[in-house]
């Protein structure tokens, strides 16, 4: 088996629908490599993901396919230098105009 990700793996990532970010996370979970490592998730209605690359190019695909979706834009947190990436994911509101509840 080849570990790193295909071409349409990363393709897929690029085109994952902006309104899925739990399917995307899963998705990105199965793809990773070393996850008991370098992918964590905390939370259940707030999300935090953070993900580490150990320097390995295939995570560092996934992370260049994921700088080009909706996700990247909504959720992105943080970067630090060696290649670590925090997200954080609010629940996604089901009316655009749809005042936040205190």
């Amino acid at each position: 088996m080849n570990p790193y990700p295909r071409d349409s793996d990363l393709e897929k990532i690029e085109k994952w629908e902006w309104n899925d970010p739990k399917g995307l996370i899963e998705y990105i979970r199965s793809l990773w490599w070393m996850p008991y490592w370098g992918f964590k998730l905390k939370g259940k209605k707030v999300l935090l993901l953070e993900l580490s690359t150990g320097g390995w190019s295939g995570n560092e695909d996934i992370i260049r396919a994921l700088q080009n979706t909706g996700f990247w834009m909504l959720y992105w947190e943080q970067s630090r230098r060696g290649g670590h990436y925090r997200f954080k994911v609010r629940p996604i509101k089901k009316e655009i105009g749809e005042r936040r509840k205190r």
